[in-house]
């Protein structure tokens, strides 16, 4: 396991990869402050990290909205003395049940779509580029999706969105990788996160869930799907000095569903 000892990390997005994430990178030493759009879930994510004898703080945090997320890295800031870590993973995944094409879709799906999985992430990375500069460098992780190259026939406005990851992605490599700062990608597959307590989707949802996870368990080249520690095991290591010579690069994790 990476060595992550007097690290600061922020992740933005506790749900599914965000949560199995923070836990994986307090596992390797690192001090983590995770913001979620549920305070509750973020706090119960930290307390579990602390009770395991990490070092783990959870905090409310709408990544749509621009004082939230400088309020996050704020705090990050102040309680910890800096930042050098940052994962962003928020997603509105209940608009993508309406992403249908783009002569029928609802511009409001798109707005939505883009603020939150595309937007947000400019503002998660505009506030704390400043202070991984001060610490002499850092990492940043952005969640994409294989639905960015893979040209599906519906889900459009998530499409764009996360195409336009890599683009942002690529910038801030490019921009301050001379200055010490890398910046990567992760494409999951589909991976099973599980419905937060208190928070199951409907039977139509499920049904059309466990549909989606059988047909690409047959395109998958696998015996499984995937799970969020595949993906937490990713991010930390591109987050760690394992990863040092990799910048500006989409990994996909998706059990070979995508080879290129």
């Amino acid at each position: 396991m990476a060595n992550l000892e007097g690290k600061v990390a922020m992740v933005a997005g506790g749900g599914g990869i965000g949560g199995a994430t923070a836990r994986r990178l307090a596992a390797a030493g690192a001090t983590v402050v995770i913001g979620d759009l549920d305070a509750a879930n973020a706090a119960a994510i930290a307390a579990d990290i602390e009770a395991r004898g990490g070092r783990a703080l959870g905090v409310g945090c709408d990544i749509a909205d621009e004082a939230s997320v400088k309020a996050l890295v704020e705090t990050t800031v102040n309680r910890h003395g800096g930042l050098d870590l940052m994962h962003v993973n928020a997603a509105d995944l209940g608009i993508i049940l309406r992403d249908s094409n783009v002569v029928d879709v609802a511009i409001e799906v798109f707005d939505r779509t883009i603020a939150v999985n595309l937007r947000g992430h400019l503002l998660c990375t505009r506030h704390a580029i400043p202070q991984m500069l001060r610490r002499g460098g850092g990492a940043l992780v952005y969640t994409t999706s294989s639905a960015a190259f893979m040209g599906e026939p519906e889900r459009p406005c998530y499409a764009m969105a996360k195409a336009g990851l890599t683009a942002l992605m690529r910038h801030v490599a490019s921009r301050w990788g001379k200055q010490g700062i890398r910046a990567n990608a992760v494409a999951p597959g589909l991976v099973l996160t599980g419905p937060r307590a208190g928070a199951g989707p409907s039977k139509e949802n499920t049904q059309m869930i466990e549909e989606m996870q059988e047909r690409v368990l047959a395109i998958t080249r696998s015996t499984r799907l995937g799970t969020p520690e595949d993906i937490a095991a990713m991010v930390a290591m591109l987050l760690s000095d394992d990863g040092a010579w990799i910048n500006g690069q989409v990994i996909s994790v998706d059990g070979g569903v995508t080879m290129r």
